[in-house]
């Protein structure tokens, strides 16, 4: 009963030594490979009195024959190199690309609407474009001098330019200027025909 309770004793030691010896960081292959100490076993054959056991030449300490319960791990070791003596390999993931700061620069473009003739004289309408937003509009070859020009002055002021309406509405959906409808009207239709080109 005693040997029993020494064999039963003596495997559970040696199942802890056993994963801590390879649980602990740094241990080498030859630490992992020694053989533990079961239950020691004096010459005699019955169990050792408690104590140091003698170490055997080489300094291995004896232990009693493997039981049947006592096998040998099939767990291959985190340190140990597959058969064959290929290295093991991790792949890292690959790092994500640099984000960019700078968004880039929409294109500036310039779109002209056909001449359109009115009651007073004729006109077309020049746009600016960044991207697809308006950001200036001008009327060229409008009428000069006289009240045909200070309708076209009033039309010009109040929409052209980058703060005109045209960039504010960003369509010619606009207000008819109060005393130059006919000049309105045919600067909105230039002004339509080149929003629908661009």
């Amino acid at each position: 009963m005693r040997r029993a309770l020494l064999a039963i004793t003596g495997l559970a030691a040696g199942t802890t030594a056993l994963v801590v010896l390879k649980g602990a960081p740094g241990t080498g292959q030859a630490a992992q490979d020694l053989p533990v100490a079961l239950a020691p076993v004096t010459p005699g054959g019955s169990a050792a009195p408690d104590g140091p056991t003698p170490a055997a030449p080489g300094g291995v300490t004896p232990s009693a024959a493997p039981s049947a319960s006592a096998k040998p791990s099939a767990k291959p070791s985190a340190d140990r190199k597959p058969a064959g003596g290929g290295e093991t390999r991790t792949s890292s993931a690959p790092s994500a690309p640099k984000p960019t700061t700078k968004a880039p620069k929409p294109t500036t473009r310039t779109v002209t609407g056909p001449t359109v003739t009115y009651r007073y004289g004729s006109l077309r309408v020049q746009i600016t474009l960044s991207g697809s937003r308006i950001v200036d509009a001008t009327g060229l070859d409008m009428p000069v001098g006289g009240q045909e020009g200070q309708r076209a002055d009033d039309v010009q002021a109040r929409y052209s330019g980058s703060s005109g309406e045209v960039v504010a509405k960003q369509s010619a959906n606009l207000n008819t200027v109060s005393g130059a409808t006919y000049t309105s009207t045919a600067y909105k239709q230039s002004l339509q025909a080149a929003i629908d080109k661009a």
